[in-house]
């Protein structure tokens, strides 16, 4: 994104460099005795631990932090043959529901589908090892070994909550390598349909690269893309939170492509709509994620965008508002069928 000066973005189409840093906590020992699948058989298969467990969780999709199992939180039992939970503490042994289950570790992303590259629309475990327990109606078997220490899985379970997605099995605190008493379906590595396409889930996902880069926004790029595969410039940002293919569409496209967006008036914004400016160069080309009026006057709102020298931002904008920058236009992804 630019700030109408000569840092302004620009809409490109190349490849980049995905390496980043992983940044580790320690893990739990019980965690590691639970499991029975080890690291040396993934070594034999020539697969990259790193590289696995960079997908499945961390502050981004490809490069993770991790966090230690919380042992005041729950305790599972060894025997495997039933799923039984005990409360930290108490030594009182309770049966828990056949799809909910607990979770260990911090910052999990939890996916658009069951594949790796797919976006990001959210994350469990933001701040705290195990705070968040997840629902799941169902897992697929990607053929995808998975690995966290000794915690192995080619199971991702599609969550009905907290968060609507798809996650690693690794993530889930059971001493099996799949989640007990839910249905496997598809299978094979084949990403599933997309959950949904609501707004909520559409700024869920542009959310993420304000943390992605290990807690950090992601850095602006007119020449790279993301460990997701989008572009790190400002289209190629809301084309991840739209869910639209790799590496994404340019900010003419978001504008001109009706199978995309429509245009709309400013009375009409609502949260996940777009402004984009597609006048001019890559140099003054710009759009934004509208997600809401900070005001009844209407005369400001909160965005999310990709910004020149800045990265992710989530900050209060008047483009395309009287007084503000007149060659932003509204536009509304066709996506949400409104």
């Amino acid at each position: 994104m630019y700030e109408h000066s000569s840092t302004h973005p620009a809409d490109t189409t190349s490849a980049a460099d995905r390496t980043a840093p992983m940044t580790r906590h320690p893990q739990s020992p019980f965690r590691r005795t639970v499991w029975r699948t080890v690291l040396p058989a993934v070594a034999a298969a020539g697969i990259s631990v790193a590289g696995f467990t960079g997908f499945a969780h961390g502050s981004d999709v490809g490069g993770a932090t991790i966090g230690g199992h919380s042992a005041t939180a729950t305790e599972l039992s060894h025997d495997s043959s039933a799923r039984t939970v005990r409360a930290a503490g108490t030594g009182s042994v309770r049966q828990a529901a056949a799809a909910d289950f607990p979770t260990w570790g911090t910052r999990w992303v939890v996916h658009a589908t069951a594949d790796a590259g797919s976006p990001a629309v959210g994350m469990i475990n933001k701040t705290a090892p195990g705070q968040d327990r997840i629902t799941a109606d169902y897992q697929v078997d990607t053929g995808r070994k998975v690995c966290e220490g000794s915690s192995c899985s080619t199971f991702m379970a599609h969550l009905t909550g907290p968060v609507s997605g798809f996650l690693s099995v690794v993530a889930v605190d059971i001493p099996q390598d799949r989640l007990p008493g839910v249905p496997v379906q598809g299978g094979g590595g084949q990403p599933q349909p997309q959950p949904g396409g609501s707004r909520e889930e559409m700024l869920n996902r542009a959310a993420t690269w304000l943390t992605a880069n290990n807690g950090a926004q992601v850095p602006y790029s007119q020449a790279k893309v993301w460990k997701d595969g989008y572009r790190q410039d400002c289209s190629g940002y809301v084309s991840m939170a739209l869910g639209l293919p790799t590496p994404g569409t340019n900010t003419v496209g978001l504008a001109t492509n009706r199978d995309i967006t429509r245009p709309l008036s400013v009375g009409e914004l609502k949260p996940g709509d777009l402004l984009i400016d597609a006048s001019g160069d890559n140099n003054t080309r710009h759009v934004v994620i509208f997600e809401k009026w900070n005001n009844d006057a209407h005369s400001s709102y909160t965005a999310y965008e990709q910004r020149g020298d800045h990265g992710t931002d989530h900050r209060t904008l008047t483009y395309g508002l009287p007084g503000g920058d007149a060659e932003f236009k509204p536009y509304r992804p066709v996506k949400f069928g409104d």
